[in-house]
């Protein structure tokens, strides 16, 4: 296990489907790059990008389309030269063409690769389901088929994991071949029918890892004071962490966040605290093992 002192801080900026009407998401190349410049200032070396339709009224959902985000990327690149970008890659189906074209175009330093499925599930009150049971389908031979992409265009997988036993599996990937390098991976914790927002799950979890893992904790969903001390028991675990406007809206103290920046540094306001120190860009590619940046 690799517990570096240094803590390498991610920003997820904008989501999946969050809409940008109700909520301050970026969406445009400019907000996209303005957004990660807002978290790279408050510590952050990491940016998670999920990519919008730039079409007049659908800001809220995602797009592939090769140019939109190639413009996305070129400006968060422009203006913040040293972040490291992790792109998202998750969509449910078996045709990955759209995350694989931008792979293959924009070789990203990270991209996520989700490394099992889940039966995406959200009940009401009254016992109704809050939309019809789905499945994010994430076969062997669809991760395959994305890690395959990554190792020909030396991309970094960091393996989302939404389970324990997609925890244990990764260690499988590994032996069987699947990736090459140190292992990368987040627990995503707060979903409804994954993993619970649950801090004394942490050393459970970080037992499970496979050997040089470095990892980091995605909490998400409701209950505020449950996120902030999954970050804490994170850090004094010595994994790394993430926030943004993708996990939470809503700051240590309550007050709803009006931008990633701010939820940033609170985050890194928790590592200080915790005795750990946030890493630098440089420091950052070394412990993640890119060595890309200035080539």
């Amino acid at each position: 296990m690799n517990d570096n002192k240094k803590v390498v801080v991610t920003c997820a900026i904008t989501g999946l489907l969050t809409d940008p009407k109700k909520f301050n998401v970026p969406v445009s190349p400019r907000q996209m790059a303005d957004a990660t410049q807002q978290a790279f200032d408050a510590g952050a070396t990491i940016v998670h990008a999920h990519f919008r339709c730039q079409q007049e009224g659908l800001g809220a959902w995602p797009t592939w389309d090769v140019k939109e985000v190639g413009d996305i990327l070129a400006a968060i690149k422009a203006q913040v030269p040293e972040i490291i970008i992790n792109m998202s890659t998750g969509l449910m189906g078996p045709d990955i063409s759209g995350p694989v074209s931008c792979l293959e175009a924009f070789e990203p330093d990270m991209a996520a690769c989700n490394a099992g499925s889940l039966n995406y599930l959200k009940i009401r009150e009254d016992g109704t389901w809050a939309w019809p049971p789905i499945l994010f389908d994430n076969p062997v031979d669809k991760v395959k088929g994305f890690l395959d992409v990554m190792t020909a265009h030396n991309i970094i997988p960091e393996f989302e994991c939404f389970d324990t036993g997609i925890v244990r599996s990764v260690g499988m990937f590994k032996a069987n071949g699947m990736f090459k390098g140190d292992p990368h991976l987040s627990f995503v914790m707060g979903v409804d029918s994954g993993m619970p927002a649950r801090p004394d799950l942490l050393p459970i979890l970080k037992d499970e890892l496979p050997e040089n893992a470095h990892w980091q904790v995605i909490a998400t969903g409701p209950g505020r004071e449950k996120i902030w001390k999954l970050h804490e028991k994170c850090v004094e675990l010595g994994g790394n962490v993430r926030t943004g406007l993708e996990d939470t809206f809503y700051l240590p103290n309550g007050d709803r966040a009006t931008d990633n920046g701010q939820l940033v540094e609170a985050l890194v306001k928790i590592v200080r605290s915790k005795g750990r120190e946030v890493a630098t860009p440089a420091e950052a590619r070394a412990i993640m093992g890119i060595d890309k940046y200035g080539n």
